[in-house]
């Protein structure tokens, strides 16, 4: 017995390899690196530009204001927040009832774990879509979102942009692709287009939003789900891509291929789950100028950012829509590499810069700005 264990001991049974998951939406989430602790402010803010924020408010919005701002501030607070908050929930409540009249003594399509209305037809779907896209740019108003700046490059074409007639027979696109900044990024592509989100399955059980999700057609993640009776996110997303494509009645869907929001100067690596269909996509450029408030989402709590967001007089949205992208042969190819080829398209005509880092940095910067690791006391005075 003592000499088997010693074998043992000399030869330790090897660790069974993880088997590749092809599944880009299903993938366990990175490991979160661990910080350099002695790194400074101005080093921190290097690595990780593209979640810092250079507004008034400076990071988590928690930095010291001016006086002239502390009073817009409060006027905010005692005015337009309580409006829009009101306003904003009213309008939610209309179109959930507006969901639930054309959704009445209807089954949701229930097909590879998913559950959607948005592949109903006639009236029902024409009052949803066009209701949507009408309350979506109500909201924004609200807001404070008042005018969009929209414009247009170009014509579609194999893999690079050309600015001559196209042809009027050009295949639709079988999905869109947006940077991410901001959850306004969701309202405007509502009131634009009205397409299928990806999203958590819990938001299928929030109270009148898991209505509005179903209508809309959101996949759901569900990132626990290995089993082989079903083809995972990925595999249903592909589906939906392929069928927007060909079918020009069929729901577009929306995806924002970075993984998580930035404040917008930056273009994190795309994940492959919106190239996996070989088919053409359209490029969406979102960017928010502002004078005192930044509404991107990147360093800074929901509520928070909400709250401060609703105090804002005036808010500004500038939106970029680029060609139709059409797959090069090496594109179908290599999904990593149409991934890429499409990034570097939206950062040239967006003028947007290339950024390595993703969601695991993301929580370092945070937990840094958090406190919850060793950092430079300066940190800690910039979050006080």
């Amino acid at each position: 017995m003592d000499s088997e264990l010693k074998v043992l001991a000399r030869n330790p049974p090897a660790s069974a390899q993880p088997e590749s998951d092809a599944r880009p939406f299903l993938k366990p989430e990175p490991e979160t690196p661990r910080p350099e602790s002695n790194l400074t402010i101005e080093e921190m803010e290097k690595k990780y530009a593209a979640y810092v924020r250079n507004d008034v408010y400076g990071p988590m919005g928690r930095g010291e204001l001016p006086w002239a701002e502390k009073f817009l501030l409060g006027l905010g607070l005692m005015f337009l927040l309580p409006a829009r908050v009101v306003a904003g929930m009213t309008i939610l409540v209309v179109y959930y009832t507006i969901c639930r009249v054309c959704t009445a003594f209807l089954a949701p399509n229930r097909e590879d774990d998913q559950e959607d209305y948005a592949h109903m037809g006639g009236w029902r779907r024409l009052v949803i879509l066009q209701s949507g896209r009408f309350l979506s740019r109500v909201v924004l108003f609200v807001f404070g979102f008042y005018w969009f700046s929209e414009s247009c490059i170009g014509t579609e074409v194999d893999g690079e942009l050309n600015s001559e007639s196209a042809d009027e027979d050009v295949e639709t696109p079988g999905a869109i692709v947006s940077n991410h900044v901001s959850y306004i990024d969701i309202l405007y592509h509502m009131s634009s287009s009205f397409p299928s989100f990806v999203s958590k399955r819990s938001v299928a059980k929030i109270p009148l939003v898991g209505l509005i999700s179903k209508c809309l057609g959101c996949v759901y993640v569900q990132r626990e789900l290995k089993s082989s009776d079903f083809k995972g996110v990925s595999g249903v997303i592909t589906e939906r891509v392929r069928e927007a494509h060909k079918n020009k009645q069929a729901p577009k869907i929306m995806l924002f291929p970075e993984g998580t929001t930035t404040n917008g100067d930056y273009l994190l690596p795309f994940k492959t789950g919106a190239f996996l269909a070989k088919a053409p996509v359209l490029p969406v450029i979102l960017k928010y100028p502002y004078q005192r408030f930044s509404p991107a989402w990147d360093s800074i709590s929901g509520a928070r950012h909400v709250m401060i967001l609703l105090c804002q007089f005036v808010n500004y949205i500038e939106v970029l829509k680029l060609p139709v992208y059409h797959p090069s042969a090496q594109d179908k190819e290599d999904p990593k590499l149409y991934a890429e080829n499409v990034r570097q398209l939206m950062a040239r005509e967006g003028n947007l810069s290339l950024s390595d880092i993703g969601l695991a940095e993301k929580r370092v910067y945070h937990a840094a700005l958090n406190g919850n690791i060793s950092m430079p006391s300066v940190l800690h005075d910039k979050d006080e």
